[in-house]
């Protein structure tokens, strides 16, 4: 499937795409908004990406509006997604399929042979949309450890 033809993806723009995209994962990720888990702070993840390979954070418009974002990442070895999501009103369009289309089009060009994503375990229906494009479970378990502390609560405006 091909994107739809009035929507463009382009790479994230700082000055003109980041309330936008922070208004859609706002929506699309709910635990941004827990303070517990300073690791999902959407505007630290903006700030990291754009430190990070910024050329493979992208955005959806259709008809100039802001429809859906996706980063991508590629260390060598495997390529990743992370924070797809699109707009509630355009859901079920394509969109999140043109957007994980256009990313692994862009790892693959990069010499990436394999795409990893992870999903959490209480969003079923997110893991069937993956399922639907191709993207099936590895016999893995994901590990992760903390390798800071936490930012302190006084920490300035968040």
């Amino acid at each position: 499937m091909t994107a739809p033809a009035a929507l463009s993806i382009r790479p994230f723009d700082a000055a003109s795409d980041t309330d936008a995209v922070l208004a859609i994962w706002q929506d699309a990720f709910p635990e941004y908004r827990d303070p517990q888990k300073p690791q999902r702070d959407p505007r630290l993840s903006i700030a990291n990406k754009l430190a990070v390979q910024p050329e493979l954070f992208f955005v959806a418009l259709l008809d100039g509006r802001m429809a859906g974002t996706v980063m991508a990442g590629y260390d060598g070895h495997r390529g990743w997604l992370y924070s797809l999501a699109v707009t509630p009103d355009m859901r079920g369009r394509g969109f999140g399929r043109a957007l994980v289309e256009h990313a692994e089009r862009a790892l693959a060009a990069l010499g990436c042979m394999k795409v990893n994503l992870q999903v959490l375990t209480a969003k079923r229906d997110v893991q069937g949309f993956y399922e639907a494009i191709g993207y099936r479970a590895d016999a893995v378990v994901s590990l992760g450890k903390r390798l800071m502390a936490p930012p302190s609560a006084t920490a300035g405006d968040r």
